[in-house]
């Protein structure tokens, strides 16, 4: 069962990502882009503010976590908020 993740974003939308096949989750400790890479090559780049102590990285690894760990009934986990504004999200494969 594919699983989703629902990021909110400063345009006042959601953005759902898949939480299948997620390899990793990368950011710098101030950065402001958080990437998650799937297996496969995909990429997924989350540009926010500028993080404090990879707190959009920690944001959005819990957020995988949760919507995993959510019944097969619900496909989708959605993100109150990330720590900071999310100005962009892009997918490159």
């Amino acid at each position: 069962m594919e699983k989703f993740i629902s990021i909110p974003n400063s345009a006042g939308t959601n953005q759902l990502i898949s939480t299948n096949q997620v390899l990793a989750v990368i950011s710098t400790a101030t950065g402001t882009a958080t990437t998650i890479n799937y297996f496969g090559g995909k990429v997924v780049t989350i540009t926010t503010a500028a993080q404090t102590n990879f707190s959009v990285r920690d944001a959005i690894q819990a957020a995988i976590t949760t919507a995993l760990a959510y019944n097969w009934t619900e496909p989708v986990y959605v993100i109150p908020s990330l720590p900071v504004a999310c100005s962009a999200i892009k997918v490159t494969t």
